[in-house]
């Protein structure tokens, strides 16, 4: 009899383990997300491989994706794992940015927080093998505020200066001390932020080239004062820019 109850209770056990084991593989296999699936051919041989853009939520915070990263599989079961920065959220684009005519894989990672800041990668899968091809670095952007409630810019790479006018919001900086009579209690710079978005755009012509957006603000990042643009182009293996242009905000106190 003792013998009976033993190998019941056995059985038992060895069935509470199984169930046991099966939820937690479930559930391990479950904090993986697809964000997501695309079918295309990006080695240039001709087949589509299959692209997927997963994410891995911590647990407390399912908004945020602790780790990120570009999974690829090939038909002949070669399997590539592109690792990225974590986020609150991402996004994957398959265009030809580097002109090779075959599709590169772009990816956006915001940072989350009050800037809204994106980490932004590129790389290509040709011939298979995998290369990050380096993304455009912002535009080098000098910045002062000005006497008469006004503020300045320059783009490094162009040389052309824009001037703001910022009276508009000459209660709120005379509250602040930043102005005292309209002139400046201490020179004082703006805040030129990095690309706040990058993406891939069509020319006229055709070609594919990257648009980048930077936001400049001015005592606050709730100060928004201009959103400056720039187009790149990819040539000689290196990003060449081909256009800027600036735009005033009026949504700043």
């Amino acid at each position: 009899m003792k013998k009976e109850l033993l190998l019941v209770a056995a059985a038992f056990f060895l069935m509470s383990v199984t169930a046991i084991t099966g939820v937690h593989a479930f559930d391990e296999k479950a904090k993986t997300v697809t964000i997501s699936k695309h079918e295309s051919d990006v080695t240039g041989d001709g087949i589509n491989e299959s692209i997927q853009l997963k994410g891995v939520p911590y647990e407390d915070e399912e908004s945020y994706l602790k780790e990120i990263y570009i999974d690829i599989s090939t038909t002949d079961e070669k399997q590539y794992k592109i690792p990225l920065e974590s986020g609150s959220k991402a996004s994957l684009k398959l265009v030809d940015l580097n002109q090779d005519g075959i599709k590169d894989l772009f990816t956006n990672v915001l940072t989350g927080g009050s800037g809204g800041i994106t980490l932004n990668y590129l790389y290509t899968l040709k011939d298979f093998i995998k290369k990050e091809l380096v993304v455009p670095e912002p535009l080098d952007i000098a910045s002062t505020f000005e006497n008469g409630y006004k503020a300045k810019i320059t783009i490094g790479q162009t040389g052309k200066t824009y001037m703001f006018d910022l009276k508009d919001r000459k209660k709120y900086y005379k509250k602040l001390g930043l102005y005292y009579k309209g002139r400046l209690n201490e020179p004082t710079e703006l805040t030129v932020n990095s690309f706040q978005s990058l993406s891939p755009v069509k020319l006229t012509t055709g070609e594919m080239v990257l648009k980048g957006v930077q936001r400049i603000t001015g005592i606050a990042n709730a100060d928004t004062i201009a959103f400056v643009e720039s187009t790149w182009k990819y040539g000689d293996r290196k990003w060449n820019l081909n256009n800027t242009s600036v735009h005033t905000s009026k949504k700043g106190k």
